[in-house]
């Protein structure tokens, strides 16, 4: 069987952890974890990202000692046992197949903004097809792809605060500043409670990041360059998440935001007098939902491939191409995507968003099996402890406030793919 070689760079994997903390989540759905909120969703940022600083640490510390592993599993399975390993080896590629559906549907509505006699369906499947043809050259392409993709986001959210603290000297007290983040309700005009109900929100949007661990075998020098990237997750949160929601909030009062309908950084624009914003937005939530599609064929025909070869999938899908791209696991996985594209246009009712939580869910579940392994390796230390426990309590709060639909799928695909494994290695 030939190998995969190792042709993503320490660069492609630092900006793919940088575009896997920035998506479309932050451009768009930052107005619901405000206005859930309020000005106190900054310190649910801030918490937000130091559990992902736990959690990627842990994924750091299971890569130095275990330099074979060649995806997520491998680094779980050795620790937690091979039930464990399966099942986050089909659930993030269910994850993955799921969220490339969504992004696309949601690619294609930013399309159709200049392009709106063209049909949503068509404009999906454009998409679709080229970014297909995308992962279909040597990995490096897709490595060069994200990382432009990628680009486009951080300099957006790096001149967004640049521009916002301009805004903020010129036009700005600092009685002003203040009074838009505490004379409409307070730091925390819905309670505790919608500081907590935020954290979900927050949660999800960093949800991707751990994706790099899908890198291991493509990556050069994965020991070295995985550990350096998870290194400045605080810088990135502070500088990504934290800055940009902090110049939205006191240039806009929270509770005006959501009155709008409009994305937070539209708003800020406008009020800095930006020409063609909503050009300039739809480009940018454009780069972030295909960034988001680019990843997902990756890391989705990536846990195909990997399942394959550990015998849990057909060994069909263990085909590598001339270009060492695992051609069948990536169509295999983009059939999917077409018909999640289909369902996402044309089902009835709510059966998308049903399907939507799943992802949701997985993350958590990855989440918690990192900082589990981890704990299993190093044993049990406070902050790892502590991580552990916050999620176990997210993850609680998703069930308690998930319509229970969407949870009954979700755990029902979980039951469903842990009997799997039973009835593969059952013995004669």
């Amino acid at each position: 069987m030939s190998e995969m070689k190792r042709n993503l760079k320490q660069r492609h994997i630092l900006m793919m952890t940088l575009g896997g903390t920035i998506g479309a989540g932050i451009f768009k759905g930052s107005s619901s974890s405000i206005d859930t909120a309020g000005p106190s969703v900054l310190l649910t940022y801030a918490i937000g990202g130091l559990l992902l600083l736990v959690v990627m640490r842990s994924l750091a510390g299971l890569v130095l000692n275990n330099k074979g592993a060649a995806s997520l599993r491998d680094l779980i399975e050795p620790l937690l046992g091979p039930v464990a390993g399966f099942t986050v080896g089909w659930i993030y590629w269910l994850d993955w197949v799921l969220v490339m559906a969504a992004e696309m549907a949601a690619a294609s509505s930013f399309l159709s903004f200049w392009l709106p006699s063209a049909s949503l369906w068509v404009l999906a499947l454009i998409g679709s097809l080229a970014m297909t043809a995308i992962n279909l050259f040597q990995v490096k392409i897709y490595g060069e792809t994200e990382y432009w993709l990628a680009g486009v986001k951080i300099i957006t959210l790096v001149l967004f605060v640049l521009l916002g603290f301009v805004v903020l000297g010129t036009q700005s007290s600092f009685q002003g500043i203040a009074y838009n983040l505490t004379s409409h309700g307070g730091l925390f005009p819905h309670g505790l409670m919608g500081t907590v109900s935020a954290m979900l929100v927050v949660m999800f949007s960093f949800g991707g990041i751990e994706m790099i661990g899908m890198t291991l075998r493509e990556a050069e020098n994965p020991e070295k360059t995985i550990p350096k990237a998870t290194r400045s997750i605080i810088v990135r949160v502070l500088i990504f998440y934290i800055l940009p929601i902090f110049v939205i909030l006191s240039l806009v009062p929270w509770d005006e935001l959501s009155k709008s309908g409009e994305s937070p950084f539209v708003s800020v624009f406008v009020h800095a007098g930006i020409p063609y914003v909503d050009q300039i937005m739809n480009f940018v939530l454009l780069t972030a939902v295909l960034s988001a599609t680019n990843t997902g064929m990756y890391s989705s025909s990536r846990s195909l491939y990997e399942q394959a070869v550990k015998g849990n999938a057909p060994l069909f899908f263990a085909k590598l191409s001339k270009n060492n791209v695992p051609v069948r696991a990536l169509l295999f996985s983009t059939v999917f995507l077409y018909i999640g594209v289909i369902v996402a246009f044309f089902a009835q009712g709510h059966t998308f968003d049903y399907l939507m939580v799943f992802p949701g869910y997985t993350v958590m579940i990855v989440w918690i099996t990192l900082v589990l392994s981890h704990m299993k390796q190093e044993g049990v230390r406070w902050p790892t402890g502590l991580t552990l426990v916050s999620l176990l309590a997210i993850l609680a709060g998703v069930i308690l406030t998930t319509p229970w639909i969407g949870t009954a799928i979700t755990f029902g695909l979980l039951l469903l793919i842990v009997c799997l494994y039973f009835v593969q290695h059952k013995r004669p």
